[in-house]
């Protein structure tokens, strides 16, 4: 029997009778990471990484957790747990399991690139791998960090310089920290959503060194402020009371779903950067090969595509049916995000239907009463 199977509550670990991630209540849990697809409440009992006590406690209320640093292991039913570095957001983890010789690694979701605010990503070596696959697409590619971070601070500084606020729509969890660990704070004042700021105090606490932020609400936070500031918040801010006391603005939108031009007018926005949490293309390549896994089980996203090239390339692979999203998916219509292309290109392809980052469509400011 697999270690591993897929039952109606989640996947299930059957020689230790435990659950990975489960979207149903379980008597036990173990989590990859704090994002709502992954951890989610009414679990009798749950285990995750140290680093994700804070986003877990803040997101479910209280629970009985038990928390293990990256590395140590302990023993459930004769079946050994341990958790290794996702590198996807602060805690995020993946699950190693050793049971009668064999050695299995939920990796949950990932991602390669050290963007400084979490735990980067270390390959696991075992014989069966779970992998997600959000982005498991050719046209998938992403800029590293730095540039990242630079361009985002180049469009920050240019719509201060004109006297107008920037918005920056990001998911509250993950990516509006990266965003903070790489914003240039000389430019300006950075307001946060309120949100977003509970977040922030997690990954402080746990000594990740962040930009200093205000509340809209703060008492500093006056008009003459907001012309040279970035204000972060969730996509479900857009559109909303929230966003009228900033006047006319210029917004932007962070997701790896902007790569796409078709989505990134779909958001209406000025500016996409694409940002993704996620393996890119050539990520999940790179992670699955450096497992040394000769089976491998691809859990959401691109599932077909990955499935049949992992087959192409000589590995054992299928998928697991599962309710896992994304923080990206949650950016965007559920719709657009599960497209599949008609052909799959091959793995060195160019990417196709892509805007240059610094291509983007008009630049105009956007008075709050038209958003």
């Amino acid at each position: 029997m697999d270690l591993v199977v897929a039952k109606p509550e989640g996947l299930y670990c059957t020689a230790g009778d435990f659950y990975i991630d489960p979207w149903k209540p379980v008597p036990h849990a173990v989590i990859t990471h704090a994002h709502s697809d992954h951890a989610r409440p009414g679990h009798g009992h749950y285990l995750a990484h140290t680093h994700s006590e804070g986003t877990l406690r803040t997101r479910l209320g209280k629970i009985t957790l038990q928390t293990l640093p990256y590395g140590e292991a302990i023993e459930h039913n004769g079946v050994k747990i341990s958790l290794h570095p996702a590198g996807h957001v602060l805690g995020s983890a993946q699950v190693r399991l050793a049971h009668g010789g064999r050695v299995w690694v939920a990796s949950g979701d990932y991602k390669l690139e050290d963007d400084g605010t979490c735990t980067p990503f270390e390959p696991v070596r075992c014989d069966t791998f779970i992998t997600e696959s959000t982005f498991g697409l050719p046209i998938y590619r992403w800029s590293s960090p730095a540039a990242l971070s630079l361009e985002i601070n180049n469009w920050w500084r240019g719509n201060a310089d004109a006297g107008r606020t920037s918005v920056l729509f990001c998911y509250a969890f993950g990516k509006a920290q990266r965003i903070l660990y790489g914003a240039d704070a000389s430019i300006g004042a950075i307001v946060v959503h309120g949100a977003v700021e509970p977040l922030n105090a997690v990954y402080r606490a746990a000594g990740v060194a962040l930009a200093p932020t205000l509340r809209v609400s703060d008492e500093a936070v006056n008009p003459q402020l907001l012309k040279r500031a970035l204000v972060l918040a969730p996509p479900s801010a857009q559109g909303t009371p929230w966003m009228k006391r900033f006047g006319n603005y210029a917004d932007a939108f962070a997701s790896g779903w902007m790569q796409l031009r078709g989505l990134r007018r779909r958001r209406g926005v000025d500016r996409g950067f694409v940002m993704s949490d996620h393996a890119d293309w050539p990520s999940l390549q790179k992670a699955i090969k450096a497992t040394g896994a000769e089976r491998v089980f691809v859990t959401h996203g691109s599932v077909a595509t990955m499935v049949r090239w992992l087959t192409e390339n000589g590995l054992a692979a299928q998928s697991f049916k599962t309710e896992y999203g994304d923080d990206d998916v949650a950016d965007i219509p559920t719709s657009s995000a599960n497209v599949e292309p008609l052909s799959v290109e091959p793995a060195n392809a160019e990417p196709a239907n892509i805007e240059s980052n610094g291509q983007d469509a008009a630049q105009t400011p956007k008075a709050a009463s038209n958003s």
